[in-house]
């Protein structure tokens, strides 16, 4: 009898030891579980944690501070003005008075100024030849407009008459500009094809031919006071190219 009872306790505690081996072995398994997530999470926000902490310093890299400036953001970004045609080729000290003049004048326009101009050259020339005084007044300041009555006086004086033609303009370019307090100042070149004749007071060709146009060059100097409600320029300088 004594046998058979230590036997059941040897039986009772065999069993007892495998079920703790078991919870053991149950323990370490869901321990190892436990830390193969664990790791997997850590991997995973781990790398997403990195990537939000490289996206700020990115903002302000070599490449965005090349296109928007350091620290500026791209939506203030602004393209730069674009460079007229007629300023092609020009000193910078020029291109820096026609912005200057724009500036000041928000409603000049050096394309238009331009046209304007060759139309003013055109008109000014053949008012001079035919000796019209009256264009000349509304289109030339007070010095040119006497030294072009001047030249017009001595000439009708001599008996002599012009017969000049404007062939064509061969170019028109900005020469100088300036702005000084409220006043512009524009010169510019004109290279143009003239065919001059002078004849005396009986029609006779004294100089000049209409056959052999002359390459003349002049810089005329246009000037405007930009405050003024007067939008026309007027001829204040006449000189060689």
């Amino acid at each position: 009898m004594r046998q058979r009872g230590l036997h059941h306790v040897m039986q009772a505690l065999r069993r007892k030891d495998i079920e703790g081996t078991i919870v053991i072995l149950e323990i370490v398994i869901l321990a190892m579980i436990a830390a193969f997530l664990g790791l997997r999470l850590y991997s995973v926000l781990g790398r997403r944690a990195e990537h939000e902490e490289e996206s700020v310093p990115q903002r302000f890299d070599a490449g965005d501070s090349a296109q928007t400036g350091i620290g500026q953001p791209a939506q203030n970004t602004q393209t730069a003005p674009q460079r007229p045609v007629e300023l092609e080729g020009v000193m910078p000290a020029v291109e820096r008075g026609v912005r200057d003049i724009a500036s000041a004048d928000r409603n000049f326009d050096l394309s238009a100024f331009i046209e304007g101009a060759k139309g003013a050259y055109e008109m000014v020339l053949e008012a001079f030849w035919e000796g019209d005084r009256d264009t000349l007044r509304e289109l030339c300041d007070d010095d040119v407009y006497e030294g072009f009555i001047g030249a017009i006086d001595a000439r009708e004086e001599a008996g002599h008459t012009l017969d000049n033609k404007l062939i064509r303009i061969e170019e028109t370019r900005v020469h100088s500009a300036s702005l000084d307090k409220r006043l512009a100042r524009v010169a510019v070149l004109f290279v143009a094809d003239i065919a001059a004749v002078t004849r005396d007071k009986d029609g006779n060709v004294v100089a000049g031919s209409l056959d052999d146009a002359i390459e003349s060059r002049d810089v005329w100097t246009f000037s405007r006071n930009v405050s003024a409600s007067d939008p026309n320029w007027v001829l204040d300088e006449t000189d060689e190219g």
